[in-house]
């Protein structure tokens, strides 16, 4: 086989499809040929975001990417925030149509057929597919290396009495748990899976480890220096990041459109001044919280960059009657672009994956306000392990108060300590390139034989 042919599968949501789909962009520079996988109506978002694009700049889906897509059975009046809806229909709607659209590509390339699947989380079930039809199989992991971990540890930590078999919740009165003895020691809560309240999750992904060790290649978007003691639970897991997105001929990688607006506003700011936040493409903050955040960043009298996303509840121009003379609120933003802006001083941020490796690389210092799934042990790290940031604090009510919000954005910006990490971190994470893209190229042989 001359060249590997990758089946790229990411689960519909934004937090899986911009990684997978970066990924699959530098797969491409190595000459690997992509045919991308998405929800037809993630494929129509993506069409939409390229067409109405950067206001005026034209935006390109890649056209080394053949982009192919099948309905994932979510309802138009679905709620597609319901995970559980969302994983549930996907599962079930795609996979009895799978292995025709496999033999469809293939026919269309007889020389050059589907040789490898690639998933992201939750969409083990094609690893089974292709398992029945010969075909090789490995996970593009879009959170941490110890998230996935973590996952791979829910049976021995049931085995061993830690965590219930039903829940995840701890058994014992435990407030710590160590995954291994080269990992940090964590507060149960920060157990990806603890924090949903809907043990729906927590059994889920008791099962999708099952079809996720049918991969014989896990890859993350890591580096070994930033989580070395993940690598030493699995020999499957592989880092090949830092992946640096390929931005050449603006080429797409978001559902929603970005207002590139934003980045000219930058321009005019001075350097490390401007406080950004962003919560990601899922959460939302309840009305009470939304407006203590807006007041908080009212009373720093600092330039903000603030990323409210439509669908959240909110108006964004609710949001601008806050922001004084001092900010910019937008619907999206072009978060790498901006994370490396020299503007930027600071980042307020829920602490998603695909959030921290892009400050890290960026070295921006954080501010923690995580909600749920791996982002609570994605602070651990940030805070107490790398400390390269700080969390909030919430009051009696469990609010994070826009005095507390002042409070901790004014303590990072004269912390000097935080901030040389900062730069220390980066710079040692853009050194591990060399060792990512070894990595990568392993991962591409393997495929090939």
């Amino acid at each position: 086989m001359a060249i590997p042919h990758f089946l790229a599968i990411p689960f519909p949501i934004q937090g899986h499809i911009n990684p997978l789909l970066q990924f699959s962009q530098v797969l491409v520079t190595y000459g690997c040929k992509i045919t991308f996988l998405s929800s037809d109506e993630n494929y129509r978002k993506l069409k939409g975001a390229r067409d109405g694009a950067g206001h005026g700049k034209a935006m390109a889906m890649d056209p080394n990417i053949k982009f192919v897509s099948l309905p994932d059975g979510v309802d138009p009046e679905d709620d597609r925030k319901d995970q559980a809806k969302v994983i549930s229909t996907t599962i079930k709607t795609m996979r009895v149509m799978l292995p025709k659209l496999i033999q469809d590509v293939n026919a269309f390339d007889t020389h050059n057929k589907i040789s490898c699947i690639i998933v992201t989380k939750n969409m083990g079930w094609a690893l089974e597919v292709g398992h029945h039809l010969g075909i090789k199989g490995s996970l593009f992991w879009p959170a941490s290396a110890t998230s996935l971990a973590s996952f791979n540890s829910i049976q021995r930590l049931i085995d061993e009495g830690t965590i219930d078999c039903k829940t995840g919740l701890p058994s014992r009165n435990q407030e710590l748990i160590q995954l291994s003895s080269n990992l940090p020691l964590m507060e149960a809560a920060s157990m990806p899976w603890y924090c949903l309240d809907n043990p729906f999750f927590f059994l889920h992904m008791k099962q999708e480890m099952q079809n996720l060790n049918l991969a014989e290649k896990w890859l993350c978007n890591t580096t070994f220096d930033l989580e070395g003691g993940a690598f030493s639970t699995s020999p499957k897991l592989l880092p090949v990041g830092p992946l640096m997105a390929n931005e050449k001929n603006n080429i797409l990688c978001s559902l929603w459109e970005e207002d590139r607006t934003c980045l000219e506003w930058l321009d005019l700011q001075p350097p490390q001044s401007v406080i950004y936040v962003s919560f990601g493409s899922m959460v939302s903050l309840k009305p009470n919280q939304f407006n203590e955040l807006a007041l908080g960043l009212d009373l720093l009298k600092r330039p903000f960059l603030w990323v409210v996303r439509e669908d959240n509840g909110f108006e964004v121009n609710n949001a601008c009657e806050f922001r004084g003379s001092q900010g910019k609120v937008v619907s999206w933003a072009p978060q790498k672009k901006v994370l490396s802006h020299p503007a930027i001083a600071c980042f307020i941020t829920h602490c998603g994956w695909n959030s921290t490796i892009e400050g890290v690389c960026n070295g921006v210092p954080f501010l923690c306000w995580p909600f749920c799934s791996d982002q609570l042990m994605n602070q651990t790290y940030i805070c107490d392990v790398w400390k390269v940031g700080v969390g909030f604090d919430r009051d009696e009510n469990g609010m994070i108060s826009k005095e507390e919000i002042k409070k901790k954005v004014e303590q990072l910006l004269v912390d000097e300590e935080i901030k040389g990490r900062s730069s220390k971190f980066m710079e040692m994470v853009i050194k591990n390139k060399t060792q990512g893209d070894h990595n990568l190229n392993m991962f591409i042989n393997w495929a090939k034989d």
